[in-house]
């Protein structure tokens, strides 16, 4: 468990700092051309990384079902639509109100089992949290556009 909220803490650091990368590149060239840049690097990364610390195993698919040689595509949206919001947003933004995405789509997919996931019962503290995650977001823009409005 402990190792667990490590690693989702490592992640949630990654993806803010990510973003920044994303955005000053996405500042020089095209967001088709950064979404490849980010995931060709990032999948050379991946694969000299895995053969450091698994060896020749990282080949071995046996074990994969057809349809998952199609889930890349999803990172590529995922890559593409962040780096498209954040022009138009800015990382903050951006980033926040994937959080509400993510918290919402996963609690759904968590109680229709979607792709065969276990099926969880809906309890009503998970409505409540995403609730409170959103009304925090939207204080926090208000706060914002408050101040901004206060140095004008």
């Amino acid at each position: 468990m402990i190792l667990g909220v490590l690693l989702a803490l490592v992640a949630g650091a990654f993806i803010g700092l990510q973003n920044v990368f994303n955005r000053h590149l996405n500042e020089h060239v095209s967001s088709w051309f950064a979404t490849t840049f980010v995931l060709l690097t990032g999948s050379i990364a991946a694969f000299v990384i895995g053969l450091l610390l698994e060896g020749t195993s990282i080949f071995d698919t046996s074990g994969m079902k057809t349809s998952y040689w199609f889930f890349g595509l999803v990172g590529v949206g995922v890559i593409y639509s962040m780096i498209t919001a954040m022009k138009r947003l800015g990382p903050t933004k951006t980033v926040l109100i994937s959080i509400i995405a993510q918290l919402t789509f996963s609690l759904i997919f968590d109680i229709t089992g979607f792709l065969t996931l276990p099926q969880v019962d809906l309890k009503w503290q998970d409505i409540v949290g995403v609730v409170l995650i959103i009304l925090g977001v939207l204080i926090f823009n208000l706060r914002k556009k408050v101040l901004a409005e206060q140095t004008s």
